[in-house]
């Protein structure tokens, strides 16, 4: 059977797994971290509902598709009351209405994938491992540790590591140019709660207030009813220092969702009883998830030069590739959106080289979108910086 290390092991990395592994894929995940969902999968709690607009976008769409999935999944990974709730959210922004949702601890969600996974006997994990860096070597790709020692070979890599695939892409010699990835660090506010909740059910306009969700199931140190609102959007920020001025934000926010709750929000901040979270989204620059195999842009770059005047007619589908070596990240805020759905597309993509998706969003999301369109807009000759950065 085909063999896959996917580095990370967050909700991209853990859908991933547990996809490929029910099509009896040899799959070794691998996280840096002690165990998985370390980083912004740990949020205590998330929301899953749709992306509305005025109108269709590409992202609108996705999660569209993405929401329906996961709520189909989810009944059958985890009881509800034990890592998520059943729920309708309030969407009181521009595009008001009400919509299906659920709450999701996410870490729940991704071990349940993993468990499902490795009850294949085809998943296994590796802990507490950095890979460093990637080479391609007689066919295959070998991923290597921190101290430069291969830690497995697969016929298939896919970097799934949030703002951990940074690292990993600039090492395959991607950069800000040719692959726009952007810190966005989130925090959320939170704490306990007795009695009944401030407001009937979720709501959603400048971030999402949560009056009760229930987990019987709540790690130590978490409340098993709590409260919450978020989260912040700081682009640029790589800390995770739960911050006064960002409960501040979010205390805004709430006042303007649900005042009830955001007087509770203020006693609590004077009593110092606050709880908080925070932790590092991973973005595009233009939004939209990474999903797909990656280019090789030394032959995009010769393919797009050898066009000449007629670059612009080079459709991005026939961009070159790397083989075997994919990417499934950038999920920004949308992370339990897409990642179900999003795994059960790669996987496909993977098997076929094929993606159940219509051609316009299979484009929205391909990897070698931003490098094709700098190339064929401008010119495959770099910029003076981009040589000197090099």
């Amino acid at each position: 059977p085909p063999s896959v290390i996917v580095v990370g092991a967050g909700l991209a990395g853990a859908a991933l797994a547990h996809a490929l592994a029910a099509r009896q894929w040899q799959v070794l995940i691998v996280d840096e971290a002690h165990g998985p969902a370390a980083r912004a999968s740990g949020l205590p709690v998330g929301m899953l509902s749709p992306h509305q607009t005025r109108s269709p976008t590409p992202m609108s769409r996705l999660t569209e598709l993405g929401v329906a999935q996961m709520r189909q999944v989810l009944p059958r990974l985890l009881p509800q009351g034990a890592g998520w709730q059943d729920t309708e959210i309030d969407n009181l922004g521009h595009a008001a209405g009400r919509w299906p949702a659920a709450m999701i601890r996410p870490a729940a969600l991704v071990q349940a994938w993993l468990d499902a996974a490795t009850a294949t006997g085809c998943c296994r994990t590796r802990w507490s491992c950095r890979v460093r860096r990637i080479a391609r070597a007689g066919g295959r790709w070998v991923a290597f540790d921190a101290q430069d020692q291969a830690i497995a070979e697969a016929d298939h890599v896919v970097i799934a590591a949030a703002w951990g695939s940074v690292g990993l892409l600039a090492g395959l010699g991607f950069d800000p140019l040719t692959l726009p990835l952007r810190p966005v660090k989130g925090q959320l506010s939170y704490g306990p709660w007795e009695g009944p909740p401030l407001a009937e059910r979720p709501r959603r306009d400048n971030g999402v207030y949560i009056p009760l969700y229930e987990d019987a199931t709540a790690p130590t140190g978490m409340p098993s009813r709590l409260w919450a609102m978020g989260s912040t959007y700081d682009r640029g920020r790589t800390d995770t220092t739960v911050e006064p001025a960002a409960h501040e934000r979010n205390l805004h926010s709430l006042q303007a969702l649900a005042p009830d709750a955001a007087a509770h929000m203020a006693r609590a901040m004077a009593e110092g009883s606050l709880q908080g979270w925070s932790d590092i989204r991973c973005a595009s620059l233009d939004r939209l998830p990474l999903l797909g195999t990656l280019p090789d842009l030394p032959a995009l770059r010769a393919q797009l030069e050898a066009a000449g005047h007629r670059r612009g007619r080079v459709p991005m589908e026939e961009s070159p590739r790397l083989p075997g070596l994919h990417v499934f990240t950038a999920l920004g805020s949308r992370g339990l959106s897409l990642a179900s759905a999003g795994a059960g597309w790669l996987a496909q993509h993977l098997e076929t080289g094929a993606m159940p998706l219509p051609p316009d969003l299979v484009r929205a999301i391909d990897p070698a979108r931003f490098a094709w369109r700098q190339w064929r807009r401008q010119g495959c000759t770099p910029p003076a910086t981009e040589e000197a950065a090099a």
